[in-house]
């Protein structure tokens, strides 16, 4: 299988670290995405020229990032980082939609001020990206998810949920230099038990 990617992504993250996590990493070539390129394949692969997009052997490709994460649990055998039990599956995929909603909002305010000229800069915009950022590290900090704990027999047990606000809270150190400690020291404890735990965190940074 082929993943398109980039490596600063938190989409392209969230999967790699899936798939390391599921022993199918080494099944999957990497190939560096150039999205804003008009030659780059992944307009071929994927309509809408975004990544993470990944190509099965067979050619079919399967896309966006939450997607992939739930071909790659099935391709496992089910039940992996995507809890089988109703309520913990749909408490993972509500802290998945979270999370990306997180990468989302603040991709955006990169893309805002990296993709438009100086005349069209809208700061109301990328205020109103900010403010949904803050809101779900606020809701975050309040409730976060139980510690990550290493395991002696293997990858730690840890879910989609999880590992996308992992990936999240990575963006926000790459790109906004990690100004959302500050205030959020229980999330940054939570954060830190999941890297100590996550080898493949560490091995998917930039």
């Amino acid at each position: 299988m082929k993943l398109f990617f980039s490596p600063t992504s938190p989409f392209s993250r969230k999967v790699r670290i899936v798939a390391a996590l599921l022993g199918l990493d080494g099944g999957i070539e990497l190939v560096r995405t150039d999205t804003g390129n008009p030659q780059d394949a992944i307009r071929v692969k994927n309509p809408l020229g975004k990544i993470p997009t990944i190509e099965r052997d067979d050619g079919v490709c399967v896309y966006d990032s939450a997607v992939i994460v739930a071909f790659l649990d099935d391709l496992a055998g089910g039940g992996k980082v995507i809890p089988a039990e109703r309520e913990a599956r749909f408490a993972a995929l509500t802290l998945e939609a979270l999370a990306d909603g997180i990468a989302d909002a603040s991709i955006l305010q990169i893309y805002e001020k990296r993709m438009r000229a100086e005349s069209e800069f809208s700061a109301s915009w990328v205020a109103y990206q900010h403010e949904k950022v803050e809101r779900a590290l606020a809701a975050l900090e309040a409730d976060p998810p139980p510690s990550v704990a290493a395991s002696a027999q293997g990858a730690p047990r840890v879910n989609v949920g999880e590992i996308a606000l992992a990936s999240a809270l990575g963006y926000l150190d790459l790109r906004f230099e990690g100004a959302w400690r500050a205030n959020h020291p229980r999330l940054v404890a939570w954060f830190a038990s999941f890297v100590a735990a996550v080898p493949a965190y560490d091995a998917t940074k930039v």
